[in-house]
């Protein structure tokens, strides 16, 4: 008999999701639903949300196996935009291989890449008007590169040198820049979707025409966070875009300690009344479309719109992170839906606008533009060779007044320094000897 009495009733038990492949086994995606390019219905933006609930379990795709654009979602972008396009993801993979070396050879702490998945990001920030306010994580660098934002600013930020603008504060790559409407980055996950909520809330309150957009990661959908942003966009009809980025693995769990195995994320809009996209991920122009109605909807008082951007993480989580401990070598070589990169070439060569030739000689001219941007970043410092912000501004941008308690404080943390250190002045970066 059973501790509770009930020996003609079975045993609970519990599900443990466990992923498909290990370390060294053989890898197969048959499981993985792939749906013609072009067969998905695109609903008009004002549509109410239950005639999106079919999406949430499709896959929007634009660009067929032929490399053409098919479909009601081709938003039939100029070849001149979609060249644009394509270059600023290459810069995106060459920022990232540059700044992933830079880690290695000790001048950063940490870096995080996106490779494979450079399109969820620039393909929405091209999406939006550019003074939409956007809360990334800690993998849309893109987002920034697309705006514009000087590459030598961003490596000063990674390096946390004497010209970074956060004076060391933030972790390397967790980047702020409101000149490009761009929310400052944190380490904890999920915070920022009830934030763009509340921007978006404002901006409506305000009668603006801006309107707010976030992405997560598919693991940080399982925060509360994630669900009372939800519950607030829905109740209040918040003009904003949650993009949650699938790509199949948080930091060394899979997507299912998530959901994934009950069903889609994007199927999580369905019980809060808020319409849902599910698109290919490395589909740079089905991103961009499902990215463009979106927004279109909410810039038509027509609510929020949750987008699931199905792709996959080729690289480790971070340079903290083996993922040859947890997955099998070959999800990446094997992984069905290509590469971001790759599709949009192959997609104007097709059309006639672009060449191998042409591509090849554009990674080079990016890799010496990355590498220009870098070596002028170095002037002013990196980890640990002493070129820093002024001793005295650890005390500093937290209150508009200094307490009595803290000005003692660094009274005396200054002192000190000048007994150990008497040649050293407080109104030049610090350099250790």
């Amino acid at each position: 008999m059973t501790a509770s009495g009930r020996s003609n009733l079975p045993p609970l038990s519990l599900h443990v999701p466990e992923p498909r492949f290990r370390p060294g086994d053989a890898v197969d995606y048959s499981h993985i639903a792939i749906p013609p390019a072009g067969a998905q219905p695109r609903p008009d933006e004002r549509c109410p949300a239950a005639e999106t609930q079919p999406l949430c379990f499709d896959l929007i795709r634009v660009l067929g196996e032929d490399d053409r654009a098919v479909g009601p979602w081709n938003p039939g972008l100029d070849a001149e935009t979609l060249r644009r396009m394509l270059r600023t993801m290459a810069l995106t993979r060459a920022f990232d291989d540059r700044m992933y070396r830079g880690q290695r050879q000790g001048k950063t702490s940490f870096y995080m890449k996106c490779t494979g998945e450079e399109a969820t990001s620039v393909a929405p920030a091209m999406a939006l008007a550019p003074d939409d306010m956007v809360f990334p994580s800690y993998r849309q660098q893109g987002i920034l590169i697309s705006r514009g934002y000087p590459l030598v600013e961003m490596i000063n930020q990674i390096y946390s040198n004497r010209a970074d603008k956060l004076k060391g504060r933030q972790l390397p790559i967790m980047y702020s820049a409101r000149e490009a409407s761009f929310f400052t980055i944190s380490g904890n996950l999920a915070t920022q979707y009830p934030q763009a909520v509340g921007w978006a809330m404002a901006s409506a309150i305000k009668g603006d025409s801006r309107i707010a957009a976030a992405w997560i990661g598919e693991g940080s959908s399982a925060e509360g966070d994630f669900h009372s942003a939800l519950t607030f966009a829905t109740v209040y009809n918040a003009p904003v875009v949650f993009n949650v980025v699938n790509n199949q693995w948080a930091i060394s769990s899979f997507s299912g300690f998530a959901g994934a195995e009950r069903t889609t994320f994007a199927a999580r809009a369905i019980g809060y009344g808020v319409a849902g996209l599910r698109v290919d991920g490395n589909d740079p122009l089905a991103v961009y479309a499902a990215s463009r109605w979106a927004a279109d909807r909410a810039r038509a008082n027509a609510g929020p719109t949750l987008i699931e951007h199905f792709t996959y993480r080729a690289e480790g989580h971070s340079t903290s992170d083996d993922p040859g401990q947890y997955r099998s070598a070959q999800e990446r070589s094997e992984w069905p839906l290509g590469d971001p990169i790759n599709r949009l070439k192959r997609h104007l060569v097709a059309l006639g606008e672009w060449s191998d030739e042409a591509h090849e000689a554009m990674d080079a001219e990016l890799v010496e533009q990355v590498k220009a941007a870098t070596k002028e970043a170095e002037k002013n410092g990196v980890l640990g060779h002493g070129l820093h912000h002024p001793f005295h501004t650890m005390f500093e941008d937290v209150f508009e007044e200094l307490p009595w308690h803290l000005k003692e404080q660094s009274e005396q943390a200054i002192r000190e320094r000048r007994i150990k250190w008497p040649d050293w002045s407080e109104d030049e970066p610090w350099r250790a000897s």
